[in-house]
């Protein structure tokens, strides 16, 4: 069965096939876009059942980043399955959990569970669900299109200068609404490649910054002030030309001193699960005195009743 988000993963393959796609830092190893392709279509014909049993029907999953989360992401597009990704520490509990509540099948690692009851979408468009973070109440499903997947990521590629010449360093989760964005499916549907960190030490993010030369890291405050903190030399980030900030407010003092230590600014960026990418701060001006910038490309803002 084919899919929108499949079809932009077909057509990715087709242009890029012999090109890096994911390293994993960890281990050194590298896949092209054809091996990913080939890997995701092993997984399919080995784990998932054959035909549409899957058209239609949640699949919930947690795995860390990495070639094997993707494998299973493309895996299960390719069967019209709505993939939900789930953060990678959840326990397998959870997993069932949000299974059970959906309707839908459940990824354990090494087997898919099917569900007794399926509650499938009727809708083929339908290809993603994610999870919101539960701050205000239990996590609430929030149901998207291909089309709507593929749009936020084309504004985010857009406003940001993001093209397939550059290399994505992911320490920010693949399956979160950040990283769906700015990650999975610029690589998926646009072919920019990506390197999978290992943990978020500065030494380690330094180490790996000098043996693979990313350009674009998509980060969160955390990461940041670590690396502000750590006594690093400016030249240790030297091949970044986009350091991206979300997920929560950062500091403006966190955001000078990086500019001072590293020479480069820090760019804001503000989104939520329900909407996707909302306002980016092109030039890094605007972060340093703690604001967002303005408007992705293709993003309207209106000013609601009593703001």
């Amino acid at each position: 069965m084919t899919t929108p988000l499949f079809e932009a993963w077909q057509a990715t393959v087709a242009r890029y096939g012999s090109r890096r796609a994911v390293v994993e830092a960890a281990s050194a190893r590298e896949w092209t876009f054809a091996q990913l392709a080939e890997a995701a279509e092993a997984r399919a014909a080995r784990d998932l059942p054959p035909g549409n049993v899957l058209a239609g029907l949640p699949v919930a999953f947690a795995l860390p980043n990495g070639a094997a989360w993707l494998e299973l992401f493309l895996a299960l597009a390719s069967r019209g399955a709505v993939g939900v990704p789930l953060d990678p520490g959840e326990p397998p509990s959870a997993v069932a959990a949000v299974a059970a509540h959906l309707g839908g099948a459940r990824w354990d690692g090494a087997a898919l569970h099917m569900p007794t009851r399926p509650r499938r979408f009727r809708r083929a468009e339908v290809a993603l669900i994610k999870l919101t973070s539960g701050s205000t109440g239990r996590p609430r499903p929030l149901v998207f299109t291909a089309s709507e997947v593929l749009a936020d990521a084309r504004q985010v590629m857009a406003t940001m200068g993001i093209t397939d010449g550059d290399l994505n360093y992911a320490l920010i989760p693949f399956g979160h609404s950040y990283g769906l964005g700015n990650v999975t499916i610029p690589l998926v549907a646009h072919g920019v490649p990506v390197v999978c960190g290992t943990m978020g030490l500065p030494q380690t993010i330094a180490a790996e910054f000098a043996r693979w030369q990313p350009t674009v890291f998509p980060g969160v405050p955390a990461l940041w002030r670590g690396l502000v903190q750590a006594d690093l030399p400016p030249q240790a980030l030297a091949s970044l030309r986009l350091g991206i900030s979300a997920g929560a407010p950062l500091a403006p003092e966190v955001a000078r001193a990086f500019a001072d230590r590293f020479h480069r600014r820090l760019h804001a960026f503000y989104g939520s699960s329900e909407t996707g990418g909302i306002a980016f701060d092109r030039t890094g001006a605007a972060t340093l005195e703690g604001g967002v910038g303005t408007a992705l490309e293709g993003v309207r803002l209106e000013r609601g009743r009593g703001e």
